[in-house]
């Protein structure tokens, strides 16, 4: 790995760190070929490095090595001041020089593994702890707040019309960052709403059923075909991003969802996990309109419908049980918006 040859280099720099490597190697590439630096941090600069990309490690740009296991590399003035520095004042523009400190104009970091981490059955709160990234964040926000200077990535869907921007103009237009950096922020608040979910939820907590300040890692599982009325728009969330309950469903045939119908399927599925037996819930408009139990499917499902069969019509039904070809017969004789089951 090349080292700096001198720490206020006339290249444009940009600094490369990401815990999901895809798309790093072309991008890197791209930037190397329109003729920037590239300053990198532990195992992407490896990746780099082995696949024949020039990059200049953090440790020498800050001439501080990494430390604490890799828990401080890029936490130094000398990455923060060329993420933060307004070059149109002569005053930062000075500063830089007297700490021969170069401006970073693209910072490309998406954080460690937090929630896959702990999304493994049985994971330990020490490793859990130590997927908490620090540098990470603290580069994205300094860089986002100077979203005037610097492109800041955090999504690798981005690399290709970033790389595409630099190509043409140079530098990333001034919309982009703007929008890059409002990305960044939303990437760095999911995260730290995962991590604070994570640790209240532990048993060690003493925050309480009702926190003082409640965020909520919510992250897009879909968009819906219209909202709560037609000319409204919705989209459906998964808390932590998990896909378990609605969000683990597959749909297997149909329109798109509405928000009523995720409604209606929330509150069928729901009542429905208050049964053991063979039980059949049919809602319409958020109201149950039939449900019962009975020792087959097939007969739970006819008590359902027969408890009120006008208002079953175009509704949701939702069973704890696979459906048989009798059962799909003998639903198919009504119009459903939404059948829910096992298989």
């Amino acid at each position: 790995m090349n080292q700096s040859k001198s720490n206020c280099s006339p290249k444009k720099r940009a600094l490369l760190s990401v815990s999901d490597k895809s798309g790093i190697v072309e991008l890197a590439r791209e930037l190397e070929r329109l003729g920037w630096e590239i300053v990198s941090t532990g195992g992407t600069a490896r990746t780099l490095a082995g696949a024949g990309v020039a990059v200049i490690e953090a440790a020498g740009v800050t001439g501080f090595p990494e430390i604490l296991g890799g828990r401080v590399k890029t936490l130094h003035p000398k990455i923060h001041g060329g993420l933060l520095a307004r070059l149109e004042l002569a005053e930062h523009r000075q500063q830089l020089a007297a700490q021969g400190i170069s401006p970073i104009q693209l910072l490309v970091v998406n954080l460690y593994p937090f929630a896959r981490t702990i999304a493994r059955p049985g994971v330990e709160l020490a490793e859990a702890v130590e997927n908490i990234d620090i540098g990470g964040p603290a580069m994205l926000r300094a860089a986002a707040k100077n979203f005037a200077h610097v492109a800041v990535v955090v999504n690798p869907a981005r690399y290709r019309q970033v790389a595409a921007e630099i190509s043409e103009a140079g530098s990333v237009s001034a919309e982009t960052r703007y929008h890059l950096a409002a990305e960044a922020f939303a990437h760095t608040a999911h995260y730290d709403a995962l991590i604070a979910a994570y640790l209240a939820a532990r048993p060690e907590s003493a925050t309480g059923i009702f926190p003082p300040q409640l965020s909520l890692p919510l992250q897009k599982v879909q968009e819906l075909r219209y909202g709560e009325n037609p000319q409204q728009q919705a989209a459906f969330y998964a808390l932590g991003g998990k896909m378990q309950g609605l969000a683990a469903a597959r749909q297997l045939q149909g329109k798109e969802l509405s928000f009523n119908n995720l409604n209606d399927l929330q509150g069928a599925w729901g009542l429905l996990l208050e049964f053991d037996e063979p039980t059949a819930v049919a809602v319409k408009h958020t109201n149950p309109c039939g449900v019962a139990s009975d020792t087959t499917i097939e007969k739970a499902y006819q008590r359902a419908h027969d408890a009120d069969p006008v208002s079953i019509f175009g509704g949701i039904v939702a069973l704890n049980r696979p459906v048989s070809a009798e059962l799909a017969a003998e639903m198919v004789k009504i119009f459903l918006e939404v059948v829910a089951a096992p298989s």
